[in-house]
C-alpha cells in the first residue's frame, strides 16, 4: 500500500503535541551528516559527466603555470648578463622572451579558469537542485521530528559555504597545486641541494596542517550545527510571536534566542582564532625555507658550483611558494568549512534516498496515479497506536473503517488525537504499532496555507501540471472560487503570493480546495480545514469543502460541528481512543458525549449574538515547537 499526502501546507496543531514527557535531544533530532566516504562518493558521482572538460581545463592551466615558472630562470639569466658587464644589447631577447611568457600565462589563464568555473558551476547547479529533489522527498515526519532551521540552515548557509567553494577554492587549489609542484621541479634542475633546503620547511607545513586538520573539522561541524539551532529557536521565536506574546514568554524566548546565538559566534570566534594561529605557523615555516635557499646558495656560489643568477632563480622559486603555498594550505580552512557543509548537504540526499518508499507507479510530474473508472477506495486502521514521546500514546487501540465513497468525521476536544489520527492515515507519520490501509493516493487539506509566489495558474497546476485554463477554471467553480479568480487585475494570470496579490484567508483555503479537485485523489483528508476563515468564511468554505469531497471517500477533522451534520459516520475520540461512533442523529439521539457535545455547541451558536470565535490553543510546554511542514508533499 502506498500513500501520498499532499498538503496545502500543515502543521501539527498543539493539541497533538505531547503535553508531557522530555524533549528529544538535539542530535537525536538533527537530520543526519554524511560520512567522508559517501561525501566523496557523490562529488565524484557530480564530477564523472564531467570528466573530459575537467581535464581540459586542468590542462590549459598548467600550460599556463608552466608559462610562470619559466619566467624565474629568464631573470636569473638576465642577472648573470649584468653580473658579467655584457652590453646592453644582449638584454633584448630576455626582455622579448619575458613579455611573450607574460602574454601566454595571461591567456592560458584566463581560458583554463573559465574552463573550471564552467565545471564547478556545473557542479554547483546539479548539486543544488539534487538537494532540492531530495530534500522534498524526505518523510514530513522526519522533517518536522529535525525542525524546519536545520533544513533551513542546509539550504542557506550551507549550499553558500559549497558555492563559495566550488567558485573560488577550486580553481585556486588547482593553480596552487600545479604552482608548487613544477617549482619543485624546477629547484631540483637548478641544484639538489636546493629542493633540500626549500623542503626544510615541509615538516613544520605538515605538523600545521595536520594539527589544524585534528581540530577543525570538529569544531567547524559544531558551528555548522549551532548555526542550525539558531536558525530554529528564530523561527520558533518569529513563527510564534502571537503565542509568545499571549502569553508572556517574551523574555523566555529572547533568553533561548540569546543562548543559541552566544552558542554560535563563540563558536565563530573559536574558528578565527584557530586561523590566526594556523597562518603564524605557515609564517615560520616560510622563514625557515627561504633561509635555507639563501644559506646554500652563498655556499654554493662561493664553491663555483652555480652562478649567482641561478642562486637568485632559486631564491624566486622559493618565494614565488610562499603565495601558492599560502593560498593551498589557507584553503584547508575553506575545504574544511565545505566539505563540513557538503556532508550536510549529502547526508539529507542520502536519507532521502533510503527512504523514499517503493512507489506504486505515482502518474506524470507527480500526480497520484489514475484510477480505472468506477474504482472506489476506503481507508482501513487496525490496533493502531502512535506515541510522539516513548511512553506517553496520543492514540492508543484504534479500529476504523471508512468504506469506499463515505465520508468520516472525527471531533473530540484539543488533545484527543483527531489531527494525529489523520496525519497517520495520509501517511505523514508511520504508526508505532498497528496498520493503516489506504488503497490508493490521498491528499490531505489542512488549515494552514501556504501560496507560492507566481501566477495563479502556475499554483492551482502544482496539483495537475498539465490542466488547461478551462480546467483550472472548472476546479475553481467547484469550490466556488471562480468569481473572484476571474475578477483579479490578470485573472488567473495574477500574480499571487508573496509579492504579488494578497489573498484572504478564505481565498487561500480555497484555492488548496481547488489543488484537491485537480488532483482527484480517491481519498482526501481535511484536518480543519475550514476552522481559520471565520464565521462567514467558514461557511463559504464548508459548501466548498462538500463539492471538492463529492464522491470521494473522505476524513474530516471537524472544527465547527456544522461539517459534521453531512457526515456518514461520526468518530468521537477522546485522550487518544474511539469512544463513539454513529451517525450524527444516532449518536445526537443516544445521550452520550457526543450528544453532551452538539447540545452545548448548539446552544452557543443559537445564543452566541457575534460571530462564533475559535478557543484559544494552550501554550505548548516549554522547549517545544509547532513542527512545520516545509513541502506540499509527503509520501508514505
Amino acid at each position: 500500500m502506498t500513500t501520498t499526502a499532499t498538503s496545502s501546507a500543515s502543521a501539527t496543531p498543539a493539541e497533538e503535541t505531547p503535553a508531557a514527557g522530555p524533549r528529544q535531544p538535539a542530535a537525536a533530532r538533527e537530520l543526519p551528516v554524511a560520512t567522508p566516504s559517501q561525501t566523496w562518493r557523490a562529488v565524484w558521482a557530480l564530477l564523472r559527466p564531467r570528466v573530459g572538460l575537467t581535464a581540459l581545463a586542468l590542462l590549459i592551466v598548467t600550460a599556463a603555470t608552466g608559462a610562470g615558472i619559466v619566467i624565474a630562470p629568464v631573470l636569473g639569466h638576465i642577472v648573470d648578463l649584468v653580473t658579467e658587464q655584457r652590453p646592453a644589447s644582449s638584454l633584448t631577447w630576455p626582455v622579448v622572451l619575458l613579455a611573450v611568457l607574460a602574454a601566454v600565462q595571461a591567456v592560458a589563464t584566463a581560458v583554463g579558469l573559465a574552463l573550471v568555473a564552467r565545471v564547478s558551476e556545473g557542479v554547483l547547479a546539479t548539486l543544488r537542485e539534487r538537494f532540492v529533489e531530495r530534500a522534498l522527498a524526505l518523510p514530513l515526519e522526519r522533517v518536522e521530528a529535525a525542525g524546519s532551521g536545520d533544513l533551513t540552515s542546509r539550504v542557506t548557509n550551507d549550499v553558500a559555504a559549497v558555492a563559495e567553494g566550488a567558485r573560488e577554492a577550486l580553481p585556486a587549489l588547482a593553480r596552487s597545486g600545479l604552482t608548487i609542484l613544477l617549482t619543485l621541479v624546477g629547484l631540483a634542475v637548478l641544484d639538489w641541494r636546493f629542493l633540500l633546503a626549500a623542503l626544510l620547511a615541509v615538516p613544520i607545513q605538515a605538523w600545521t596542517v595536520r594539527w589544524y586538520l585534528r581540530v577543525a573539522v570538529p569544531l567547524y561541524r559544531r558551528q555548522r550545527v549551532a548555526v542550525g539551532e539558531q536558525q530554529q529557536q528564530l523561527v520558533d521565536t518569529v513563527g510564534g510571536a502571537a503565542t509568545v506574546r499571549a502569553f508572556r514568554l517574551g523574555e523566555a524566548h529572547l533568553d533561548r534566542v540569546r543562548a543559541r546565538s552566544q552558542a554560535a559566534v563563540d563558536l565563530v570566534i573559536a574558528g578565527m582564532r584557530l586561523s590566526t594561529r594556523f597562518f603564524g605557523q605557515l609564517n615560520v615555516a616560510e622563514f625557515v625555507g627561504l633561509a635555507a635557499v639563501l644559506v646554500v646558495g652563498f655556499y654554493l656560489v662561493r664553491a663555483d658550483a652555480v652562478t649567482i643568477g641561478t642562486t637568485a632563480t632559486a631564491a624566486l622559486y622559493f618565494h614565488n611558494l610562499f603565495t601558492p603555498i599560502n593560498i593551498a594550505l589557507s584553503l584547508v580552512d575553506e575545504a574544511q568549512k565545505a566539505t563540513a557543509s557538503l556532508s550536510r548537504l549529502v547526508g539529507v540526499a542520502e536519507l532521502a534516498a533510503t527512504t523514499e518508499p517503493a512507489a506504486e507507479a505515482p502518474g506524470p510530474a507527480g500526480r497520484p496515479a489514475a484510477r480505472p473508472a468506477g474504482e472506489r477506495a476506503a481507508v482501513e486502521v487496525s490496533g493502531l497506536r502512535h506515541a510522539y514521546v516513548d511512553g506517553h500514546d496520543v492514540l492508543r487501540d484504534i479500529d476504523l473503517r471508512v468504506p469506499p465513497g463515505t465520508r468520516v468525521a472525527l471531533v473530540g476536544a484539543s488533545g484527543a488525537g483527531k489531527t494525529t489520527l489523520a496525519r497517520l492515515i495520509a501517511g505523514v507519520h508511520q504508526p508505532a504499532d498497528g496498520s493503516v490501509s489506504v488503497a490508493g493516493p490521498v491528499v490531505l487539506v489542512t488549515q494552514e496555507v501556504h501560496v507560492f509566489a507566481g501566477p495563479l495558474a502556475d499554483d492551482l497546476r502544482l496539483a495537475r501540471p498539465d490542466a488547461d485554463d478551462a480546467a483550472l477554471l472548472a476546479a475553481l467553480e467547484t469550490v466556488g472560487a471562480r468569481g473572484w479568480a476571474e475578477a483579479l487585475p490578470e485573472g488567473l494570470a495574477t500574480v499571487v503570493g508573496e509579492g504579488g496579490h494578497r489573498l484572504t484567508a478564505t481565498q487561500s483555503q480555497q484555492l488548496a480546495l481547488a489543488r484537491l479537485v485537480l488532483a482527484d485523489p480517491p481519498v482526501a483528508i481535511l484536518d480543519e480545514a475550514t476552522a481559520e476563515a471565520g464565521s462567514a468564511g467558514a461557511r463559504v468554505l464548508e459548501a466548498a469543502a462538500a463539492s471538492a469531497l463529492a464522491g470521494r471517500t473522505a476524513v474530516v477533522v471537524a472544527h465547527r460541528l456544522t461539517q459534521v451534520t453531512g457526515a456518514d459516520q461520526v468518530v468521537l475520540l477522546d485522550a487518544g481512543r474511539i469512544v463513539e461512533r454513529g451517525s450524527h442523529a444516532d449518536l445526537a439521539a443516544r445521550g452520550g458525549r457526543y450528544a453532551e457535545l452538539w447540545s452545548a455547541w448548539s446552544r452557543a451558536r443559537d445564543g452566541a449574538a457575534g460571530p462564533e470565535r475559535r478557543p484559544a490553543r494552550p501554550p505548548l510546554p516549554p522547549g517545544t515547537h509547532r513542527p512545520s511542514v516545509l513541502s506540499d508533499r509527503g509520501s508514505r
